[in-house]
């Protein structure tokens, strides 16, 4: 049977995979997944396409007795919220995340907040492909469509309630906000105002064409924001992806600082504060050996998982031994608030570490280890792939590896993470070493390694 979902939801571009009749479907899948008389809060970005989409597959959950309410445009961390909050059986947000602006898509939600677990995407699926649908008597359709217009304040007040406002306040932080021209521009401008934060607000006017820039937030996507930074002379500055779960954090010198760095700051500001929660984080094999270097001293564990937020959230979501999670990618889950990604709890949170430090934010950053990293790729079906893994893991046997997700080999002062691609014929692989000239000879070698060994 065909895939539909990817590491978090199914995405497609907007008239090609993503059309009213493929929403439709999907509709039909979901409602049968959740059952008739399920509550369900929906929500959608700014994308092209999104309300097609939302209609189309609403009127599939209709079909299937869904008892469906509808939260307008807004954040996906709020809707995960909101459904968390209220109550609801659960949820879909229409959203491609971070992708180009062609694209569109759909994540299914749980009761808890927390996207559906990987296992349970398969039932949707046979839904899908089986091409189900329900025969209801006439008498069991709902009648309408309820409105949710509550939901934005709602979570703002939840993420609020997570820091002390009235010290960030006194601070008279001056922040860089950059919106992404998508759904962070209806909550981060609202939420720095509420912090009492001097807020220059870039790319923050809804635009499904994004035309400030691409939604990813990366080194390249982010020049002219690195640069208002230290034009403004701000304490900091925060860049939205399309859906707002993600913040990626730039400090006062315009740097940008990347997921794991951060995750690691402030996860050990947090447990400073929320002294009830276990000393211990959850991030993705792609995240650098920096977050163990500098998180065991201070007697934080560090526990691994394979790439992806859901998987980390639903990890932490089963154990319930940690106070965060993170990813490199800037996606930071602040447990005492929502085990979810979510881009405004990231930002109040980092200006709340501010506060409480008195030091500026370069500095904090200056303080983590310091790494050279290089990412690069190989063509590879699967048994290339395979191979690629099995070479790396027999030449670093003698290293501490981790083999949840491709192999990661732990150095005294490197690491190197080789790993299949879910979505396309390749092998990623990631290094990074305490001198540039390490982590090029270490990537250099492998995928020679590689080549020689495996891709003929």
């Amino acid at each position: 049977m065909a895939k539909l979902f990817g590491t978090d939801g199914v995405r497609g571009i907007v008239g090609d995979l993503m059309t009213p009749e493929f929403s439709l479907r999907m509709g039909h899948a979901i409602g049968a997944y959740f059952g008739k008389g399920s509550r369900l809060l929906i929500g959608r970005d700014v994308r092209l396409g999104g309300d097609m989409i939302l209609r189309s597959l609403t009127s599939g959950l209709l079909a299937e007795g869904v008892k469906v309410y509808d939260s307008g445009l807004l954040p996906t961390p709020a809707l995960q919220f909101g459904i968390k909050s209220l109550g609801f059986d659960g949820g879909v947000m229409i959203t491609a995340s971070h992708n180009p602006p062609e694209y569109n898509g759909i994540k299914v939600i749980s009761n808890d907040g927390i996207e559906i677990p990987h296992e349970n995407e398969d039932i949707i699926e046979n839904y899908y492909f089986n091409n189900y649908s329900s025969k209801m008597e006439w008498r069991s359709f709902d009648n309408e469509v309820k409105i949710k217009e509550d939901i934005i304040d709602l979570y703002i007040d939840g993420v609020l309630s997570q820091v002390d406002v009235e010290k960030i306040a006194k601070k008279n932080f001056r922040v860089v906000i950059d919106c992404a021209n998508s759904v962070g521009s209806l909550t981060a401008p609202l939420l720095l105002r509420k912090l009492g934060v001097k807020a220059y607000t870039l790319n923050c006017n809804l635009d499904p064409y994004f035309p400030g820039r691409n939604p990813e937030p990366n080194a390249d996507t982010l020049q002219y924001t690195m640069s208002y930074i230290t034009l403004v002379k701000a304490d900091a500055g925060f860049a939205h992806d399309g859906d707002a779960d993600r913040a990626m954090v730039l400090d006062n010198n315009g740097r940008i600082q990347w997921g794991d760095r951060t995750g690691a700051l402030l996860t050990e500001f947090s447990t400073k504060i929320w002294k009830n929660y276990n000393k211990k984080t959850y991030t993705s094999i792609s995240s650098s050996n920096l977050v163990e270097e500098y998180l065991k001293p201070k007697g934080i564990e560090v526990g691994w998982t394979p790439v992806g937020s859901v998987t980390i959230a639903r990890e932490i979501s089963k154990r319930k031994d940690a106070i965060s999670g993170f990813e490199d990618n800037g996606g930071y889950m602040h447990v005492p608030h929502h085990i979810v990604r979510d881009g405004a709890m990231t930002i109040a949170l980092t200006l709340y570490m501010l506060s409480e430090y008195n030091e500026s934010l370069a500095n904090l950053y200056d303080k983590l280890p310091q790494y050279y990293p290089i990412k690069t790729k190989i063509t590879a079906n699967k048994e290339q792939a395979s191979c690629g893994v099995e070479a790396v893991k027999e030449k670093y046997s003698s290293y501490r590896i981790l083999t949840i997700d491709g192999v990661k080999v732990f150095g005294d002062d490197f690491w190197l993470l080789v790993r299949p691609s879910g979505t396309e014929p390749l092998l990623r692989i990631f290094g990074e070493a305490k001198s540039p000239k390490k982590v090029e000879e270490i990537v250099n070698d492998t995928v020679k390694l590689i080549k020689e060994k495996c891709i003929r």
